[in-house]
């Protein structure tokens, strides 16, 4: 991977995000302060920063499902989101929309599922069984 993405969030407590970070979701934590956290999802540089305003602003209609926004994830290949979404629900995690396969049978079909940090930010991970049809229209 040629660049690295970065995102700065929100959070409203730092063990929380460090929990469910670290350890639900696997990310291996870097550099951190006592006021954020350095995390690496997937290869891509996230920071948890201790301050208010987390959580879900509003939704969006996309096929039949009210989408959280803002929110953010990873997109995978398949094989690495059913096992991502075995772990998820292993690990006792409540889903906002339930791994499921969007667009079925359509171009840019993926699968997809949509859950809260602790500190209710969303996060969307999607699976491709082709990764050249992330961007197909």
């Amino acid at each position: 991977m040629a660049n690295l993405f970065h995102l700065a969030f929100p959070v409203s407590d730092l063990d929380a995000a460090r929990d469910f970070y670290g350890n639900v979701l696997g990310c291996p934590e870097g550099r951190s302060s006592e006021h954020w956290i350095d995390f690496d999802l997937f290869g891509h540089q996230i920071v948890a920063h201790l301050a208010a305003g987390s959580g879900t602003r509003s939704s969006n209609a996309v096929d039949s499902d009210d989408v959280p926004v803002p929110h953010f994830g990873i997109v995978l290949p398949m094989d690495d989101w059913k096992a991502l979404a075995e772990r998820l629900r292993m690990s006792g995690v409540k889903f906002v929309i339930e791994p499921k396969i969007r667009f079925e049978g359509q171009v840019g079909e993926q699968a997809t599922m949509f859950f809260l940090d602790p500190s209710g930010n969303a996060l969307e991970f999607k699976g491709f069984a082709d990764l050249d049809q992330v961007f197909a229209k």
